[in-house]
């Protein structure tokens, strides 16, 4: 297999051929799609791609990925991402009921004190002897 560098695209040659493509020429690239009279095949055409690749990165684009791999940030898909923010709104509902709850067992202990309906007083979290 032999390796070529031109201007931070590198080439593949051997059973298959390959390039890479930095991600300032992905953005350019993608960039050059979305101009007016410009199609996806047409300036996939001018780049030697193919215009499946070229509509994956124009998603990718469109969802913010496309620019998160260039700051180097970890890339998460968006069904994951809204399930788990679906999962932490549900856990704080869940904490804000337990909260609750707590909150009136306090106080039912604390009358129940106060009118003597406990012998002998269980301490509370946080309570001294």
């Amino acid at each position: 297999m032999f390796m070529t560098n031109t201007n931070n695209k590198t080439d593949v040659l051997g059973p298959e051929r390959r390039r890479r493509w930095s991600i300032d020429e992905k953005q350019a690239i993608v960039a050059e799609s979305f101009m007016p009279g410009q199609s996806v095949s047409l300036v996939a055409r001018r780049h030697g791609l193919n215009p499946n690749q070229l509509f994956k990165w124009r998603k990718l684009y469109q969802e913010g990925s496309l620019s998160a791999i260039a700051a180097g940030e970890e890339v998460v898909p968006a069904s994951e991402l809204a399930s788990a923010i679906k999962q932490i709104r549900e856990l704080q509902r869940l904490l804000g009921k337990k909260t609750m709850e707590n909150e009136i067992l306090k106080e039912a202990v604390e009358i129940a004190r106060a009118k003597k309906w406990i012998a002998r007083s269980p301490l509370l979290p946080g309570e001294d002897q």
